[in-house]
């Protein structure tokens, strides 16, 4: 069965990085689109990014662009999310998605705080 999980959350202080990590199993990674959303306190899930199967092409939102990095790794089935300059904005619990499947991973917490 398809499983996604999330690695890597955790306290940083602002204008510091995290690499969250999202493990996949039970489908074909290679060819799949993978995406991250992130949900704040009493806030909607809002898309991060995304990253393409073919060519490996990103997209941003731009509350984020500049500063995140989306990448996989298809010999790992891992997708990755490098988050650079944090913001204190950027609190939120960050879930790894797979479209094609409409399956979330369990997400994990990201507190940006000095």
């Amino acid at each position: 069965q398809v499983q996604l999980v999330e690695s890597g959350g955790g306290l940083v202080q602002p204008g510091g990085s995290l690499r969250l990590s999202c493990a996949a199993s039970g489908f074909t990674f290679s060819t799949a689109t993978m995406r991250w959303y992130r949900q704040a306190p009493g806030k909607e899930r809002e898309l991060v990014g995304g990253i393409g199967a073919v060519g490996g092409m990103t997209n941003y939102a731009d509350s984020v662009k500049g500063r995140f990095t989306i990448s996989r790794d298809n010999g790992k089935n891992t997708v990755y999310l490098q988050m650079n300059s944090l913001k204190s904005e950027d609190t939120a619990v960050y879930y790894c998605y797979c479209p094609r499947f409409n399956f979330w991973g369990q997400g994990t917490q990201v507190t940006v705080s000095s």
